[in-house]
Order: structure tokens, then sequence, then C-alpha cells
């Protein structure tokens, strides 16, 4: 793997750890839904879905 690839992956868990942090966490956490989930769960798998797709766009990157 190339070491700018490693270096994008790395910063992408720095980014995810200070996100879900408590602080972080906490803005999402008041009443309310979107599209029926509660704010708080959509709010956290969508960004869990959305670095699991960046994750996926550098490894692929990455085979090519």
């Amino acid at each position: 793997m190339k070491k700018r690839h490693e270096q994008k992956l790395i910063i992408l868990s720095i980014a995810l750890f200070l996100v879900f942090n408590i602080p972080f966490v906490l803005i999402f956490n008041f009443e309310g839904a979107i599209f029926g989930i509660p704010t708080f769960y959509f709010s956290t798998f969508s960004i869990w879905l959305l670095s699991i797709v960046i994750s996926a766009i550098v490894l692929n990157r990455h085979y090519e």
C-alpha cells in the first residue's frame, strides 16, 4: 500500500475517534426523527456508513 493511502486511512481513523467522542456525540442527542429513525441513531450510523464508503474508495484506488 502506498504511503499516501495509509496516511488517508490514519487521518480517517483519527477523525472518527474525534467525531465519536462524547461531546460530539451528544450534539445529535435530541428529540426528533429523520425518516422515522431517532436523530442520534441516524447520525451515528450515517457517519459510520460514510467512513466505510471513504475507506472503500481509498482502498479501491490502492488496488488499481
